[in-house]
């Protein structure tokens, strides 16, 4: 076997479980979350929303995704950022997320459905122990500051921005 055909059956295997992982999503009956690639050419590249789950600060509200696939996946995380401005704890202002399952807790086992239940948990459930915004951990605490903060970071996904 040559090197590169070894790596052409690494980029089928990566693809078929994209394909999958995509079915997956689209049977799944799980609220708020949703993803998909964004075109049709590229299995790599994908967009998604997260709703804020009801009961927290974020209930309401939908953000944007961006999920970059690296060519070694499902062994190596997915690059994953806000698009829409999101105000959290464990979210810097460029849209960088602080999530154990997507840094060093990382495990093939995971897949975009479980990360993307992951993150609407998060957005409720911040790790105020490792923020990447401090501000917002530090206001956490007053969920009526926070939810003020929030709403002034916050811009509601329209049709130019999907």
């Amino acid at each position: 076997m040559t090197a590169s055909s070894s790596s052409n059956e690494g980029a089928g295997s990566v693809t078929k479980r994209l394909g999958n992982e995509l079915m997956t999503l689209m049977m799944s009956s799980s609220p708020g979350i949703s993803a998909f690639p964004k075109t049709d050419a590229n299995l790599f590249d994908w967009v998604g929303t997260i709703e804020g789950a009801p009961g927290t600060v974020y209930a309401g509200l939908t953000f944007k995704i961006s999920i970059a696939f690296p060519p070694n996946y499902p062994y190596v995380p997915p690059a994953i950022r806000f698009d829409t401005p999101c105000y959290h704890p464990n979210v810097d202002l460029n849209g960088n997320i602080c999530l154990d399952i997507l840094q060093d807790k990382w495990s093939a086992v995971y897949s975009v459905h479980t990360i993307l239940l992951s993150l609407q948990s998060l957005l409720g459930e911040p790790n105020n122990a490792s923020p990447l915004n401090t501000d917002a951990a530090n206001i956490w605490s007053n969920q009526e500051e926070f939810k003020a903060q929030l709403m002034k970071h916050y811009r509601p996904i329209t049709s130019e921005t999907v």
